[in-house]
Parts: structure tokens; sequence; C-alpha cells
């Protein structure tokens, strides 16, 4: 079975890296702590490469000491890459490392998923890769410490919105109950994770919620954000997040999109309600994600941009 091998790797590697997609959610930050910290307990030399995109509401996570930009070893014996469908979803200093180990796994629950690695995990159907590590780290006999704990259930939580999806899983609240019954403060992680922001976002949430416009009949809201905005507010990394949702909110809407300004174009981030499978949405740009919440890049001019995922979210709603 592939676990039983990628536990066999772990045990001869020395040299590991833990890596996720760009712009890491608290499903790529937890899974990805998680697993190094897993590591360190087995006496691996292990780090998370990830540069400058630490949300400040998951400062609380454990394992922050061990994130890198980089490393002292070029060659890893093992990669770990996580919550990512394509290696061109991994950010991108992170991406030597992982084509010049010896060996590659991936764990993932996207719908999508390129099995870019030499050994892959990949569950359509979890909710969270945190999830898919809960049964992985319980089959594989890795101890779930209280610190571990936090982080997976931290993924849970913010990759099922809260427990509020339809993607939830019967799992999701068993690993809840665990964690309370293991000491875990699960309302203060739902707090911190999901409800607390800094000024900031909190300003960035305002601005885009003023400019929401709405299309076929109230079905499609849209709202954006350039990096003129970004600068006069001082968004940092994450502060994005949490914008779609407030379209998908309300009532009668389908579609939320919302999109913002990057170095080269604009990213749009996507979610549905009931039917619309934005997945398939973001594909046509080369983006993609789950049924009901997924992302594009959009190379292209705003106004340009701005009318052709609408127009494609319009063909889908029409299906």
């Amino acid at each position: 079975m592939t676990l039983d091998e990628i536990l066999v790797e772990i045990k001869k590697a020395e040299n590991i890296v833990v890596m996720a997609h760009e712009a890491p959610d608290g499903d790529a930050i937890g899974s990805s702590l998680a697993f190094v910290l897993a590591l360190r307990n087995m006496d691996k030399n292990a780090y998370v490469l990830m540069k400058d995109e630490f949300p400040e509401n998951f400062s609380y996570l454990p394992g922050r000491e061990f994130i890198k930009s980089e490393v002292d070893f070029e060659t890893p014996d093992l990669a770990i890459v996580l919550d990512c469908p394509n290696i061109k979803r991994v950010n991108i200093e992170a991406r030597p490392y992982f084509e010049k180990a010896k060996v590659k796994v991936e764990i993932d629950h996207h719908n999508k998923n390129d099995m870019f690695a030499d050994y892959n995990i990949v569950n359509h159907v979890s909710p969270a890769t945190a999830q898919i590590l809960v049964s992985s780290f319980e089959y594989l006999g890795i101890e779930i410490t209280k610190d571990i704990g936090i982080c997976l259930l931290t993924g849970i939580i913010t990759d099922t919105n809260g427990f509020r999806n339809t993607n939830v899983t019967i799992e999701s609240f068993e690993f809840a109950s665990w964690s309370l019954e293991n000491g875990i403060n699960l309302p203060k992680i739902y707090k911190q994770s999901m409800m607390t922001m800094t000024r900031s976002k909190f300003e960035a949430q305002k601005l885009a919620m003023n400019r929401l416009e709405f299309f076929e009949n109230g079905k499609i809201s849209f709202t954006y954000m350039t990096k003129a905005d970004d600068e006069a507010l001082g968004i940092k990394a994450g502060e994005h997040d949490g914008i779609v949702e407030i379209g998908k909110s309300i009532e009668g809407v389908e579609v939320s999109i919302f999109l913002y300004e990057k170095e080269k174009g604009f990213k749009a981030s996507l979610r549905s309600n009931d039917y619309v499978n934005v997945s398939e949405v973001c594909l046509t740009f080369g983006g993609g994600g789950h049924i009901k919440a997924a992302g594009a890049t959009l190379n292209m001019p705003f106004e340009e941009a701005k009318s052709a995922i609408i127009s494609e979210v319009i063909k889908f709603l029409n299906k």
C-alpha cells in the first residue's frame, strides 16, 4: 500500500522538506506544520518551505520555527507536497527543492490532480488535506500530539468553513471530538482562524463589500481589489481570505467572484452555493480547485478579466 511505502521512505530519509501551494490557506499551513512536527518527532531534519506568506491569524500554530524560505541542503532525501493539485501551484521558491528531491510525495484532496509525485495520496471527497493526514497518521501509527492536533484541526476547520460547508464529514466531527477530549481548545482555534481579523483585513472586506455588483438577476456577485488598494490599506499575506464568502452569503447568489490584482494579471477566487461547478469554470483559465471553491489566474487587464470570468460563469449557470 502506498502509505506503507511512504513510511518506509520517511524512515530512510534524513533531510526532508514539506511544501504547499502558493498563498497558503489554513489547510495548507496547518497540514504542513502538522507533518513537519510529526517528522521532527521522528528525529528527522525537516522544514516547511514557505516564504513570507504566513497570515497573522494563524500565529497561534505550533511549529512556526520550522518554516524557512530556504534550507542548507540542496538535494532533499524526501520532498512532501501538501494540498496542491499540480507542481505549478507550489510556491516558486520551493519548486527547485521538489525537483531535486530523491523521493517525491504528494497528499491532496482537490478534484483535479496531476499525480505528479512518486507517491500520490489523493482523496477527492476529503474536505481537507488535514483530514487525510488524520487518517494517514492513525494508520501508520504516527502519534498525533496536542500540537499536531491543533494544526490538523485548524486545517479541517478552515477548509470546511467552520464545519458549515457541505463537504464536512462525520470524520470531521469525530476529530473535533477527539481534540476536545485531548485538551485542545476548539472554540479558541475556531475564533482565531475564522473570526479574528486585523484592521487592514477588515478595511479590505469593507471596500470589497462596497464594490459588490450583481449580474444575471442576482445569481452572480462580483467584487475586486487592486494592488493600489493593497498598498493603501497595508494588506498583508492572507488578508484577501474570506472576501469571496461575502457575496456567497447573500440570498439568491449562486456564484460569488472576487478578483484581486497580482504582479501579473488578476487572481480569481470563486465560490458557489448549490449547482455550479466552479472548478470547471476555473479550468477554462488554467486553474481549478473544488466543486464549490476554486480559483484561477487571469493574465489580462482588469476589464477584460472581469468580462471573461463573468461570461464563463454565465455559461455554467445556464447549463
